[in-house]
């Protein structure tokens, strides 16, 4: 589980068929073989590791669902860490499962602030609501405005400086997680009664 604050800009180093190796420094102090960094919002696992660099793996699925199948050598990469036990939870909960694509379609600029509208598929983005939490390339930002296809988020001059969105342009592709939240109530609303059991709110983490 990740938090959508991102703690470092990495770059790619080298990109495989199965694997993607990434230029970093914070995120490496305490990782080891095995654990997982959201890398553009995408849970993956550190399969080698070395002074300034990691590896991870990539399967099929997660090439056909992300950006990462794309990637160049050089390109920044958003990172963070899974989150810790006790950590602070500055932004909200995210999974680094990548629901789908969307794409940058126009930036303008609002006194200091960023404006990205990213163009969502209709399967996200009944999920999307105006100042509701969405995880563009894993970071956790606040949808401003929406209609029917798309979606606004505003970028302070901190965030900038921060997260890769700012540096894309129209047509650039970025992933996409839905706050999982959304996705309970509507699986919770819309089951049968005889659903409706201790078990299965048990399941879906609502029972202690």
């Amino acid at each position: 589980m990740f938090t959508g604050i991102i703690e470092e800009v990495g770059r790619v180093r080298s990109l495989g068929r199965d694997r993607l190796t990434v230029n970093a420094s914070q995120v490496l102090a305490g990782t080891r073989l095995g654990d997982s960094i959201a890398v553009e919002g995408v849970c993956l696992t550190v399969v080698e590791k070395g002074e300034g660099w990691f590896v991870v793996g990539l399967m099929p699925e997660t090439l056909r669902r992300s950006t990462l199948g794309s990637l160049r050598p050089g390109q920044p990469l958003n990172l963070e860490r899974a989150l810790g036990l006790g950590d602070r939870l500055g932004g909200h909960l995210v999974q680094g499962h990548v629901d789908g694509r969307g794409q940058v379609v126009n930036r303008r600029s609002e006194g200091g602030a960023l404006l990205v509208r990213i163009a969502a598929p209709a399967d996200l983005m009944r999920y999307v609501v105006e100042k509701g939490f969405i995880a563009v390339d894993g970071a956790s930002l606040t949808v401003a405005e929406l209609d029917a296809r798309s979606f606004t988020v505003s970028l302070v001059p901190f965030t900038q400086e921060h997260i890769t969105l700012a540096g894309k342009a129209p047509g650039d592709e970025v992933n996409l997680e839905v706050d999982i939240l959304a996705k309970y109530v509507e699986r919770l609303v819309g089951a049968p009664r005889s659903e409706m059991t201790a078990e299965f709110l048990a399941e879906h983490g609502f029972l202690g």
